[in-house]
């Protein structure tokens, strides 16, 4: 193993080039072929936006205070969770996939694989912006007025981000030897969803199981950024310094257990 290495911060660093060129071509390629191109960046959170609000807006909508009184409207309360939410499903769902579906880099001794989460968190950030994008563009379809708060919004992703780049390299890793752990990032990934403020607010959930929604690690982020995008409010900034904290440390584990086993790599694949 090259001691070397450093952390994961400085892995960005020596290979900045070449994790902007796989970024780039991870968001190209993904749209390659379609008649709308990158267009369909924004026209796939629009589509699902349809489709959970037409699913839940008659029944979960009236959980909201804000909507019951008419000040914003169900979707765009929704909107802001599956945002936060798509983010950390990407890294859940692509994060089991980045070795093993690469062997020819694995056997490059030269190749520094311990970027690869860093384009697909780069890609997944790219995906959240374009989201952001349409949210205001429906705030102020729907509403009438953007929050000018949405521009601390990058903050309060910024812990989310660093969990997510702790997460995809310990899964990155692991699933080199678990194949199996594949299988469970989809239904995780929903689990998070449904089981977070996305849907509807934590004060609604009957108190024995509250808890259950507040150790979602999805809550305390969506919640925040509809202080931002949709109040106008500050964020909790000892909250998210917590947060960020204890998402520093999953970062520094997950790097630290793929360093360790990267060099099985090989030999499984």
């Amino acid at each position: 193993m090259d001691r070397r290495s450093g952390g994961p911060l400085s892995a960005l660093g020596r290979h900045r080039s070449l994790t902007w060129e796989l970024a780039r071509r991870d968001v190209l390629g993904r749209y390659r072929g379609a008649s709308f191109g990158l267009l369909w960046s924004l026209i796939s959170p629009f589509l699902l936006l349809c489709v959970y609000t037409f699913a839940f807006g008659t029944v979960m909508g009236s959980r909201w205070p804000q909507i019951a009184s008419g000040e914003t409207h169900f979707a765009i309360v929704l909107f802001v969770g599956l945002i936060v939410h798509g983010f950390l499903a990407e890294c859940l769902g692509r994060g089991p996939e980045l070795i093993v579906s690469n062997p020819n880099f694995v056997k490059k001794v030269i190749f520094p694989l311990e970027i690869l989460p860093w384009p697909m968190v780069l890609s997944a950030l790219f995906h959240a912006c374009m989201n952001v994008v349409v949210f205001l563009l429906l705030r102020l379809a729907l509403d009438g007025e953007i929050a000018w708060t949405f521009v601390l919004l990058p903050l309060v992703m910024l812990p989310l981000v660093v969990l997510g780049l702790g997460v995809s390299w310990f899964l990155a890793a692991t699933a080199v030897y678990v194949r199996d752990i594949r299988q469970v990032t989809g239904p995780l990934s929903m689990a998070l969803l449904f089981l977070s403020s996305a849907m509807m607010p934590v004060e609604v959930i009957p108190p024995a199981y509250r808890w259950v929604f507040q150790i979602n690690p999805l809550t305390f982020i969506i919640d925040q950024a509809r202080e931002v995008l949709l109040w106008g409010n500050m964020p909790d900034w000892a909250g998210l310094g917590v947060y960020l904290a204890g998402a520093t440390v999953v970062m520094f584990a997950g790097w630290a257990w793929f360093r360790l086993t990267r060099p099985g790599f090989a030999d499984v694949l």
